[in-house]
């Protein structure tokens, strides 16, 4: 049955720092009719994810941020319950983005029609939705992780973060996940199966997780940023890649915090990676033999030189320092 009453929470306004109740609004309106080529959706699951701080923000992003007055935005599961569009019957069941609300229509664009007998629906929203191919990309294309190596996972309990550390694991390597409490880091190393979890609320915390990484740490997963971020970095071995999907500890931030400014690497897809001559060594050979070549070039005044004289300072010899350790962030 169908009701009558289509209860809505709106983005009333949009937060300064950490969200509150001020910032949205409880509306009801009468349950919409689908229009020609349209279906109307009963939404079943509603999946909450910390992206959504950043839609309540009209900074620029990698997405078009919610609209003021309108339901909030969010991924959803529904069951088509009228419709009007040939490709979808009553009682299918749906992936769409239906928002924050019990109805929602759509013209059809964008749904995935799922079945109960393969998986539970609810996974649509979570391993087998948006989270698990963050996590699947985000660890495969950027961690590009090996066999033997250590994989540290922020935020591991959560829905992109567990399923890091389990890929992990089925590719060889050692999973250490941090996470916020006791029983998180028990759920991260008992249930997920991950070799260690490390609590980044207790006092110690910087000696348990450079206990539980003895060889470094290859790839890290981001998702949380802040002192957490600051904790893992000096554990980074040489060439390590850092995947960075998420900053939950920085989102109700109102100023920048210490650090490097993950909030332009994010949203950009930026590469951003270490380099200096002495790390990368199976380039020599190439370089010498180019500059075979480039002695023609300079001879020939193709490629110039300065030929002004210079007195090296001691600020000059500072300028000239660089930090050894090489690694890939996105």
């Amino acid at each position: 049955m169908v009701g009558s009453v289509n209860r809505q929470i709106l983005l009333k306004s949009r937060p300064e720092g950490a969200p509150s109740l001020g910032n949205f609004e409880l509306t009801e309106r009468p349950t919409p009719e689908p229009g020609e080529g349209e279906v109307l959706m009963r939404i079943v699951y509603l999946s909450l994810d910390p992206y959504m701080r950043g839609r309540m923000s009209a900074a620029k992003s990698y997405a078009t941020p919610a609209a003021v007055g309108q339901p909030m935005v969010g991924g959803t599961v529904g069951e088509i319950v009228k419709s009007r569009n040939p490709k979808y019957s009553v009682g299918d069941i749906v992936l769409g983005y239906g928002g924050w609300q019990e109805y929602a229509l759509s013209n059809g664009a964008g749904l995935r029609k799922l079945d109960p007998k393969a998986a539970p629906v609810s996974t649509a929203l979570g391993v087998l939705g948006m989270p698990g191919m963050t996590a699947y990309v985000g660890l495969l294309e950027i961690g590009q992780p090996k066999p033997g190596e250590t994989v540290v996972v922020a935020a591991a309990s959560g829905a992109v973060g567990s399923v890091v550390g389990q890929i992990a694991k089925i590719k060889g390597c050692r999973a250490v996940g941090i996470a916020g409490g006791i029983e998180k880091c028990r759920f991260v190393a008992g249930e997920l199966g991950f070799d260690a979890c490390v609590d980044h609320r207790g006092p110690d915390f910087a000696k348990q997780l450079e206990a539980a990484c003895p060889k470094g740490i290859d790839v890290y997963f981001e998702n949380v940023g802040g002192a957490v971020q600051q904790t893992v970095w000096p554990l980074l071995n040489d060439f390590a890649r850092i995947p960075v999907c998420g900053l939950i500890a920085q989102y109700n931030a109102t100023t920048p915090m210490p650090g490097p400014d993950m909030f332009s690497v994010l949203p950009n897809a930026c590469s951003c990676v270490g380099s200096s001559s002495g790390i990368s060594p199976r380039n020599k050979p190439i370089f010498c033999a180019m500059s075979a070549n480039g002695c023609a070039q300079v001879a020939s005044n193709i490629v110039r030189i300065s030929s002004t004289g210079w007195r090296m300072r001691p600020h000059h010899s500072l300028a000239c320092c660089r930090v050894r350790t090489s690694a890939r962030c996105w």
